[in-house]
């Protein structure tokens, strides 16, 4: 009965997550620390998560900025193995709050750029590649960030899907690596992984149907509503540990 809440939960999950490029871990996490434990959900949440940008991939291949993602990935890839290396000894609440109110303050920031006609170059998403990687590797989910950095560099639709989803899913990677390095990613847990990951993949897809029949101002101010609650989520998270 626990899986199958936790699929029909990501299923939804997964679809709302390719539409708008995130929410997936948001969402699911709580659920999974109910069935799974605190220690054992952040692994499993990250190999459903390569499931699901590895779909979101899929679904917008023919978009993706393969430069964009180059850049990203530089740096974004060592810096999250080394946030997963930190993960052990940092206590989650501060950051959790801290990712809450930069969810927030994204909204504000994304529509400066936008009013400014301000636009990002690929060395500006290799430095928010070091950062964002290093958070990826300590929590759960950090897609709500990534947004406005992407939107910014001039990506929207199948295009900021499909580029965003590939340079998260090198991330996770890196982070699964990292975590199977420190023995925090036995083959049970890959496994369960996988099972949650499976609901996440079909709503992917799902979504592209979604994502087809929007025009792009209406995409960029479904992302202000989500970044909203992503923050507010976070910060309820961290005031209730």
């Amino acid at each position: 009965m626990d899986y199958t809440l936790v699929l029909i939960l990501g299923l939804v999950a997964g679809t709302l997550g390719g539409v708008v490029g995130f929410g997936t871990s948001i969402m699911l996490m709580p659920a999974l620390v109910l069935v799974f434990g605190p220690r054992e959900a952040v692994p499993i949440m990250a190999v459903a998560s390569i499931m699901a940008n590895a779909s979101r991939v899929a679904a917008w291949w023919r978009e993706i900025d393969w430069r964009a993602v180059a850049a990203y990935s530089a740096t974004a890839v060592p810096a999250a193995a080394l946030g997963a290396a930190t993960l052990l000894v940092l206590p989650a609440r501060g950051v959790e709050a801290m990712l809450g109110l930069l969810f927030i303050a994204m909204i504000p920031a994304r529509r400066w750029f936008a009013a400014q006609d301000f636009r990002l170059g690929l060395w500006h998403l290799a430095a928010a590649g070091a950062a964002i990687g290093y958070l990826t590797g300590i929590v759960a989910t950090t897609g709500p960030i990534n947004a406005p950095f992407f939107l910014a560099y001039g990506l929207v639709k199948g295009a900021y899907l499909g580029t965003e989803a590939l340079g998260s899913l090198a991330v996770f990677v890196a982070k699964a690596v990292a975590f199977r390095s420190l023995g925090a990613l036995p083959v049970e847990t890959v496994g369960k992984g996988a099972i949650v990951g499976s609901s996440l993949v079909a709503g992917s897809f799902i979504a592209k149907h979604f994502v087809r029949q929007v025009d792009a101002a209406r995409f960029r101010l479904l992302m202000d509503g989500l970044l909203l609650a992503a923050g507010i989520t976070m910060l309820w998270a961290a005031a209730a540990q």
